[in-house]
This record gives structure tokens, sequence and C-alpha cells, in this order.
């Protein structure tokens, strides 16, 4: 998939199979690798997953009518707080009230009379006026790339982390015992001998045989506890689980479990 393309793919609905409602095409965007010959093998990340940032054309023709004199305006990120300075900014360009925030997601405006009949001029002289969205606190990771984005906003509540790895190798050798100089032959037409495992073989006459030795190994590594007290921000979070030790995917792991405790306040989104 490394510097693949998406073919142009039709988008339905399991509702409606028979509807292409967007068409899917573009670069595919790995955030890894993986190359190998012979035995030799080298990866990072995960390279049989990829996005296709915006890759989606949509089919459907999305027709513009007016409701009462007036349009809708909706809001890619529903906000209650971004509607309402949507609304504030479109009335004071215009000097006067013609717009209202309807819900989180949408924000109702009047066509003035002085534009009745150049509805485009309007809706570019709205286009142009500049809104700071609301922050959120939120938390996003892809864990294909170990990527983690965390908003200054973002707080923790007190909690305590402990985190261990415990790691287990398994490692199988194959030990060939060769017979002792001037050994009888074996008879003729015996097969090389091969015992299963935890199995002991005395071999007729003088044979190569192979054995197989499984080592396991098993290491634990002793977690530290680290107190993150309430409110702090996000800097302090960051310095505190480094104190730990902690490796990027630990850190993923330990970011979903103080989520899970309820001791994130901020929205914890995995892409």
């Amino acid at each position: 998939m490394v510097g693949g393309t998406l073919l142009p793919t039709p988008l339905r609905t399991p509702f409606d199979p028979e509807t292409v409602y967007a068409i899917a095409q573009g670069e595919i965007s790995i955030g890894g690798y993986r190359f190998g010959a012979r035995g030799a093998l080298a990866q990072k990340n995960h390279p049989t997953v990829g996005r296709i940032p915006g890759g989606a054309l949509v089919e459907r023709e999305v027709p513009l009518f007016l409701e009462d004199g007036a349009l809708s305006i909706y809001l890619r990120r529903p906000d209650f707080t971004t509607a309402m300075r949507v609304a504030e900014a479109i009335n004071r360009k215009m000097g006067g009230r013609i717009a209202f925030a309807q819900d989180a997601a949408s924000i109702k405006v009047r066509v003035p009379k002085e534009y009745e009949g150049r509805i485009v001029p309007f809706i570019a002289s709205i286009e142009a006026i500049e809104v700071r969205p609301d922050a959120l606190a939120k938390v996003v990771i892809d864990e294909r790339t170990g990527t983690i984005v965390m908003g200054e906003r973002v707080r923790i509540r007190t909690v305590a982390v402990s985190h261990g790895n415990l790691s287990v190798e398994i490692k199988e050798l194959k030990r060939v015992s060769q017979p002792m100089p001037f050994a009888p032959p074996p008879p003729a037409g015996t097969p090389p001998v091969v015992p299963q495992p935890g199995e002991t073989v005395v071999a007729p006459g003088g044979q190569t045989v192979v054995v197989p030795e499984s080592q396991v190994k098993v290491e634990e590594e002793k977690g530290k506890v680290a107190l993150i007290e309430e409110g702090v921000t996000i800097g302090e979070v960051v310095r505190a689980l480094n104190a730990l030790g902690v490796s990027t995917r630990d850190l993923i792991s330990i970011l979903q479990a103080i989520e899970a405790a309820g001791a994130l306040e901020g929205e914890l989104e995995i892409i």
C-alpha cells in the first residue's frame, strides 16, 4: 500500500445499496513502511492500514433553497458556543438581528431586503466573516503511528498512575547430535530420528539426531506510581508520565485508562 492510490470506489449505505452517495479516490496515506528481502525485514507502524483525507467526492447534488426568505448555515463540528459566535458576527456585519442560532449545528439567517434576488453576493459576504471557533478539550490518538495530540484545555482530575510491562519471549533452537567416531552404522533403511518435545529417543546405531530445545523467558518490569494532582495542565501531565519512563505506546494505554476512570476532563478520540 505504500505509495498506492485508491481507484474510484463507490460509497453506498447498507440501507440503500443501489444509490451511490460518494466516490472515494486518492493517494493513500500510510504513516509507516515495510521492506524486506531474503529473511531481512524492516517495518515501522502498520503498513497495511491507510487513510485518504478528504478522499470522497459527493455525487448527490445539494440544492440551494430559501425557506421563508431565510437560509441555514450548518457547522462542520457542532458546538453551541461557536454557533452563537457565528450568529453574533453576522449580525454585527449586517447591522441588524438577521441571524440566530437554532441549535449547536445550524444558524438561520434571514436575507436582507437589499440582497433580495442577489443571494450569491449575500452568501459571499457571510463567508468573508472570520469567527474563532470554541476550543474543545480533546485528546486525539492515532494508534497506527503512535501519534498523540492534546489541546491546552485538557485537564486531569486527581489520579494515581502505575504502569508496568510484562514481556514473554519464547525461543526454540534445533540442536544436532552427531554420532561418536567409529560408531556402528544404523541398519539399512532406518529413517532419520526427530524426537518430539519432551521425548528422549535412543537411535539405533550411529545416527545424527535433531533435538529441539525450547527456552521461555518472562520479564516483568516493576511499575512506578505517579500521583497527578487535579486541574494540572497537559504539560504537567506529560512531565509526570515521562517521569515513569513510558513510551508512546504505553502513554496511549495510560490515557485510555485515565479516560475510562473518569479522570480526563476532555474528549478522547481514537482515529
